[in-house]
């Protein structure tokens, strides 16, 4: 009995010191809901314990102790247990490729190229009266929209402007030879990765190159609209930079457009920067980088072990959530891939939908997955996403703020992220814990944050 009666008192003391710890999490994060509840749940886990001390020896703790015993003992084992019901489906031989014209940036971009237009319509006139009604719309972060911001939001313009002028394809390059022999693979990629940490980017993943990974036509920007993509690289390298989520829980107001051209221009850097690297190698290498893209970031990214495309149809980090933006470097050049299983990020994707019901736009499907060019995954309406982006000024980001993958990198998180690993039973009490102390539905702000505040989030000490 008093070896029950120490264990009883360890869970509770662990379970509060934990509590604790959550409540400091929601304070960091802004989430005051989070806070409360949890001092309140620690501080009836610290009079359980006082409870517990108090009536040791009353005679009802015969039966409640040994209760609570096996209770404590049957979630511990039940949380250890690694168990998912079936394989997900990953089979990839018969997909068919992407055409980059369709993607709703570039079908956004024809505004400014009536010729390409006239003929992308040509080609899908069922899509023509939609793109016209999106073209009325101001673009992002332009007077009109509802976060507009004449100063701030120059900030964004300004980013993915320098971006795109800043764009080299080494292929335009000649060649450089400077070695005789060809480089070693080990230490090659432990540059690459000394590079890509240096740089900005927090996760750096390797795969083959498969051809459902590249775009089948350009249609980006217009120099090479419709033109067949070529690339016979081997190998893929991904690079994942975080968003801060100082800028993400401002969800849908201009302060995510800042983070997202931000996160945009910084693994552009990295992929710029390895690339380069790899050329004074002698070797090929192309950065895929926003707006100048050949392969399509997410799959390449789970390829690649990183994380795993979720019910968003976005790429979810595994310890940062969708709360993150790629880059990806072809080479050709064979590197050691990396691997890694994350299929109980989809499992707790089937059962969560917090993304689905916080969509402004309703363009994320409550559904299972679809096929769709050939294989089963899931998409996003993307014509009335983009619409609402539109509209609003900004690249919204409710689903990514919403999503319980994004919560901060912290002690407290990375707990749950392992809990959540082992089983769906984990997974959907996790899921009800994220609902009571974060809340189901979010709280959609009308106005952008006061720019003060957010300075002072971000430079406190300045």
């Amino acid at each position: 009995m008093d070896g029950m009666f120490e264990f009883v008192v360890f869970f509770l003391a662990i379970s509060a010191i934990f509590m604790v710890l959550m409540g400091a999490a929601g304070l960091r994060e802004q989430s005051y809901r989070a806070f409360a509840l949890s001092l309140t749940g620690a501080a009836l886990l610290l009079a359980g314990l006082f409870a517990a001390g108090w009536f040791r020896h009353a005679s009802v703790m015969n039966i409640f102790i040994p209760i609570l015993f096996w209770l404590f003992v049957a979630f511990i084992v039940v949380s250890l247990i690694p168990w998912f019901p079936n394989a997900v489906n990953t089979e990839t031989a018969d997909i068919e490729q992407f055409d980059e014209r369709d993607h709703m940036f570039s079908r956004a971009n024809l505004k400014f190229h009536p010729e390409l237009g006239n003929l992308y319509h040509q080609l899908h006139p069922e899509k023509k009266a939609i793109d016209e009604e999106i073209w009325k719309l101001p673009e992002l972060g332009e007077p009109g929209s509802k976060f507009y911001d004449r100063y701030v939001g120059s900030i964004a313009d300004s980013a993915f402007n320098i971006l795109n002028r800043s764009y080299a394809p080494l292929s335009d390059r000649p060649s450089i030879q400077p070695y005789a022999d060809m480089p070693d693979g080990e230490k090659l990629m432990e540059a690459i990765r000394i590079a890509a940490f240096q740089f900005g980017a927090m996760d750096v993943g390797v795969t083959q190159l498969q051809p459902h990974h590249l775009y089948s036509s350009a249609g980006r920007q217009a120099h090479n609209w419709g033109e067949k993509v070529e690339n016979d690289h081997r190998t893929a390298i991904v690079f994942v930079v975080p968003m801060s989520d100082v800028f993400i829980r401002h969800a849908p107001s201009l302060a995510v457009l800042l983070e997202s051209s931000h996160c945009y221009v910084e693994s552009a850097k990295v992929a710029h920067i390895v690339a380069e690297m790899l050329h004074r190698q002698g070797l090929s290498a192309t950065a895929h980088v926003d707006g100048h893209y050949e392969v399509i970031c997410a799959p390449l990214a789970e390829a690649a072990g990183l994380g795993h495309v979720g019910r968003m149809g976005i790429f979810m980090h595994r310890a940062y959530g969708p709360s993150v933006r790629l880059s990806v470097v072809t080479v050709d050049f064979d590197l050691q891939e990396t691997t890694g299983s994350h299929e109980y990020m989809e499992y707790f994707c089937n059962i969560c939908k917090k993304c689905a019901d916080n969509c402004p736009s309703r363009a994320i499907s409550q559904g299972e997955k679809p096929v769709s060019r050939g294989f089963v995954h899931w998409s996003v309406d993307q014509e009335s996403c983009y619409t609402f982006w539109r509209k609003i000024g900004t690249d919204c980001a409710v689903c990514i703020r919403s999503c319980p993958f994004s919560k901060p990198d912290t002690l407290v998180h990375r707990v749950v992220r392992g809990y959540i690993r082992r089983n769906p039973i984990n997974q959907r009490l996790a899921l009800l814990g994220d609902d009571l102390f974060y809340g189901r539905k979010l709280r959609i702000p009308t106005r952008n944050v006061k720019w003060k505040n957010l300075l002072k989030d971000i430079a406190p000490n300045r």
